[in-house]
């Protein structure tokens, strides 16, 4: 049993404003791209609009006041000046709304750039990533965790920069506006309000934000759960354990019902905070105006000014608490996907690492110790070479370490002494994906994708020509096979292949090997799942693909490696016996040991078969 590490993903931390700045500065350069002078031109003029939106909009009380003052002092001319001030009243606020829209159209290609370059690049490090990472991974939270950072750098981007931004700057000006055409007590009030709003909003927010982190976490483990339930359903359905799922999901729903609870009244809570201080700097502004009036100080133009100032700063603060709390969410998703992209890669290409160069393909692993925990050792000094163009089978009990050599020699890990090299070169030594392509695997659970035959067997080599896949298919005698359905190579395979039998699946991953057309093969269990019938059948193809090739077999049923040019017995991490067939049998050793009961069980099945019929 290997025990879990957890990894930066899986570990708890808090979503504190250092964090949240961190999360900024690393989405910041996806605004800024470097070689993009065009995306970064369209940033530079959306950033004018958006100053030009919010100085015509400040400007559009004025006009109203000049309007109302008209009306009030000079009722004769309300045909001339009223109209005139009325049309550029009007004037502005189309101008208004037109450079906000504008500002949209400009930015909105760098907003979706950025989440495209951003989604790929962590798509990119999660193949980048060791198998430890996607063995200990659950795919469910890995997959909310990606579809809520996307949302939330879009919702970042819209929000942040086109409303929070664009309020601040109004909130400004409107201050200024204030300061310099009445008494200072107007702009101090009007500042004071904002001031202990947004305090309040931030305090409140970053002491609820706990709850809705816990509901983000509960959800995921909701959807964790659903989808391994639904991935194993035929498992579900083996065993009837259907209400024993539904208990399980509806425990995490249970969790996820009390979180969003709490979340829910914590945001009511900050609501009605929110709107007091509103509604009392509001008042004491308007009391300050309407003395103002009542003293010939200012006129009712002045007053509605005023009015209007703040009903314009209070309509985008009210909408502001709502944006923050967003914002703050978005923060947290996106720091959960930038999470994933801090996620060290087990296994690095060295800085001076070159392409595989491929003469004969000989496999060596010299002194090779391995573990997946350092308690526990996998390997102990495992050594042994596969000479070019030949077979090499490697048998054993489970747990033996068989599978491991595969995932050694695909460097999926690497050994912690010793070496493994191919052709002389240290696999360290060389680029994963020279080195991977330089081998060919069957293994013992074939997973196809949820794609056609023709797409399942291209695999192996993307762009490949029809003819090419029709061979590689014959070749893995499969082809009459598939050109049997009504749908032929365009067939589905259904998640994972289910539609397919587990000879036929094994057939279309021979003949996505062959296509691929590697040096050197792995065939790791290929056949242990397969009757046989079949089992003989593979075999042949087998043989047909591993022929000139240099091959390494992991088998458990000896009979698939009687034909071997060295077999090589491992137990407990060590080889404990090596020969040809013949040569282990005469040995009376473990190898023999294992014939003699495999073909016991082979005779005894035999036997009652025949008694059945």
């Amino acid at each position: 049993m290997r025990i879990r590490t957890p990894s930066t993903f899986d570990k708890a931390r808090g979503q504190g404003p250092a964090a949240d700045w961190t999360t900024i500065r690393t989405l910041l350069p996806y605004l800024w791209p470097p070689g993009e002078p065009a995306l970064r031109l369209r940033v530079v003029l959306s950033m004018i609009l958006l100053v030009a939106a919010k100085g015509v909009g400040v400007g559009v009380p004025l006009l109203y006041k000049q309007a109302v003052d008209a009306l009030t002092v000079r009722p004769d001319m309300v045909v001339a000046v009223p109209v005139a001030i009325l049309l550029a009243y009007g004037l502005a606020r189309i101008l208004g709304g037109t450079f906000g829209e504008l500002r949209d159209i400009v930015f909105v290609k760098v907003g979706q750039r950025a989440i495209r370059s951003v989604g790929l690049g962590v798509f990119r490090h999660l193949h980048r990533l060791g198998l430890r990472f996607h063995l200990d991974r659950q795919t469910g939270g890995v997959s909310r965790a990606i579809e809520r950072g996307t949302k939330g750098i879009e919702f970042l981007l819209n929000f942040m920069l086109f409303n929070i931004l664009p309020t601040l700057l109004e909130i400004v000006l409107v201050t200024a506006v204030l300061w310099g055409l009445y008494d200072s007590s107007f702009a101090l009030i009007t500042a004071a309000t904002i001031a202990v709003y947004i305090a309040y909003t931030l305090t409140v927010t970053e002491w609820r934000t706990k709850y809705r982190r816990a509901m983000n976490e509960t959800d995921s483990e909701a959807s964790t759960k659903a989808i391994d339930s639904l991935l194993n359903f035929e498992t579900v359905k083996y065993f009837c354990n259907e209400d024993h799922e539904a208990g399980r999901y509806d425990k995490a729903l249970a969790r996820y019902e009390g979180a969003a609870t709490k979340s829910k009244v914590t945001l009511s809570m900050l609501n009605i905070g929110q709107g007091a201080i509103i509604a009392i700097g509001l008042t004491l502004v308007m009391i300050q105006a309407a003395r103002g009036v009542a003293s010939g100080a200012m006129t009712l133009g002045d007053f509605v000014l005023v009015n209007a100032y703040l009903i314009q700063l209070y309509m985008p603060l009210n909408f502001l608490g709502f944006v923050y709390r967003e914002i703050k969410q978005s923060l947290t998703d996106m720091e959960s996907m930038f999470r994933l992209l801090r996620e060290n890669a087990e296994i690095e290409d060295g800085a001076h690492a070159r392409p595989l160069e491929i003469a004969g393909g000989e496999v060596r692993f010299d002194d090779v110790h391995f573990g997946y925990d350092p308690d526990r050792r996998i390997l102990d000094g495992v050594g042994f070479v596969v000479p070019a163009g030949r077979t090499v089978a490697i048998v054993g009990p489970s747990g033996a370490g068989k599978s491991t050599i595969s995932r050694l020699l695909f460097r999926f890990y690497d050994v912690n002494s010793g070496a493994v090299s191919i052709d002389g070169q240290d696999i360290r030594d060389v680029t994963q994906a020279s080195l991977r392509a330089a081998i060919g695997i069957v293994p013992q659970d074939t997973v196809l994708f949820n794609d056609s035959i023709r797409y399942n067997i291209a695999y192996g080599r993307p762009g490949a020509s029809q003819d090419e896949i029709e061979q590689a298919a014959r070749l893995a005698s499969i082809h009459d096979f598939v050109v049997s359905l009504p749908q032929g190579y365009e067939t589905r395979v259904g998640e994972r292949g289910l539609k397919l039998s587990g000879g036929e699946k094994q057939r279309v991953a021979i003949a996505r090997t062959i296509l691929k057309s590697p040096r050197i093969l792995i065939f790791d269990e290929a056949t242990s799942a397969l009757d046989t019938h079949t089992e003989k059948e593979i075999q042949v193809s087998l043989r047909e693909v591993s022929r000139d090739r240099t091959t390494l077999i992991v088998a458990h049923r000896l009979s698939t490696v009687v034909d071997a040019d060295e077999i090589l017995v491992l137990d407990k991490g060590r080889v404990i016996e090596r020969g040809r067939h013949a040569e282990l049998l005469a040995a009376h050793g473990r190898y023999a040991e294992m014939w003699r009961r495999q073909q016991e069980a082979a005779a005894l099945q035999e036997k009652l078969a025949g008694e059945l019929v």
